[in-house]
This record gives structure tokens, sequence and C-alpha cells, in this order.
């Protein structure tokens, strides 16, 4: 059994306390992209009354995105755009974005945690909605990435008919995105890190 603190209140905790939780932090955060390709998993068979499941929804998406040639960041936020829908049942966008958050560009984090309002454009109205509701950011920097994202990759990946490439195609992407986090408060923390965030 490994070590344990023993503080009760955390303004109790030492440097000898941290000394046993910062490893065991470290083995965890290294186990980040299993845990988030079991969570892929869960997609598979979830349609929720979409043409196709959530899983293969997000890997046409992420083809789609590499067969156009985008790199690897990117294909990994196409893969993981909607991986929220089964705990963010309101707001999945953002559950994908603070996945990523830690790895990603400012523009992609800002595509990812986006592209919910984007795709109304194609269906809001169907529902009640202003399709529309996009335009409140026509004047954003990264609009015009969004609305790509959407149409070119998002928005056309609900085709039964459509090949996707398969998870595991994606995963040494996904492994290789979070190895180290881009930026994180926790960064000056982790070997060699430098605080980014």
């Amino acid at each position: 059994m490994p070590n344990r603190a023993t503080f009760k209140r955390m303004e109790e905790s030492t440097r000898e306390d941290w000394a046993c939780i910062l490893p065991e932090a470290m083995a965890m955060a290294r186990t980040l992209p299993d845990r988030v390709l079991d969570h892929l998993r869960l997609l598979d068979g979830d349609h929720g009354g979409f043409p196709v499941d959530r899983l293969t929804h997000s890997l046409q998406t992420a083809t789609l995105a590499q067969r156009d040639g985008r790199d690897e960041e990117y294909v990994v936020c196409a893969l993981l755009h909607d991986i929220g829908d089964t705990l963010g049942s309101f707001n999945h966008p953002d559950i994908a974005a603070a996945i990523l958050k830690p790895f990603v560009s400012e523009e992609n984090l800002w595509m990812v945690q986006h592209h919910g309002i984007f795709q109304g454009y194609n269906f809001f109205h169907h529902i009640g909605l202003d399709r529309n509701m996009r335009d409140m950011f026509k004047d954003h920097p990264h609009y015009q990435r969004a609305a790509e994202f959407v149409e070119r990759y998002d928005n056309p990946a609900f085709d039964p008919a459509m090949e996707a490439l398969p998870l595991s195609h994606f995963e040494p992407m996904l492994r290789r995105l979070m190895a180290v986090p881009k930026s994180s408060v926790y960064k000056a923390a982790l070997p060699g890190g430098k605080t980014t965030a």
C-alpha cells in the first residue's frame, strides 16, 4: 500500500505529505489517455436517436479532419469534441474543452468549446432555437475556425455509409498530445515544468 498524507485539512498539509501525493498524481496523469479512450469506447452503440452512434460520429469527424490534412492536435480535437455527451447533457462542449484545455492551442480550445452553438446553425430552428445564435461571436477571431470545423467535419459526420478510421488509428495521436501539458497551473510542479497557464 502506498504511503498516504496525514492531514485532515488541506491547510495542514506539509512538504512530506506532498512528497507522497505528487508521485501518485503523476502516475494518474500518465494514464489520462487510457481513461479518455475508455470513455470514448462508452460511446459505442449509444445512438441517442442519431443515424450513427456517438463513437462513429467522433471517428468520422476525426477521419474527415485527418484526410483534409489537419495536424494531430486538430484531429484529436475532432475526435474528442463530443466526448462530453454522456456526462454533460446540457453542456457537452464544455466537458470536451475541459479535457483538452491543458494540451491544445487557444484557437482549437475555443473551437471545441463553441462547436455546439455553431452546429446549431444546422438544426436549432427545428427545436425552437435561433439557428443564428452563433452570430453573437461574429467578431471573434476564431469564429471562422469554428464555423469551418462544423461545416467540413462535424456536420457531415452522421453518415452510416461513411467509412471511418478505427479508434486504434487515433490512439497514438491522443497519447502524444496528452503526454505533456502545454499550459496548466500545475505545470511548474512537473519535472522540468514551467508555468504557462
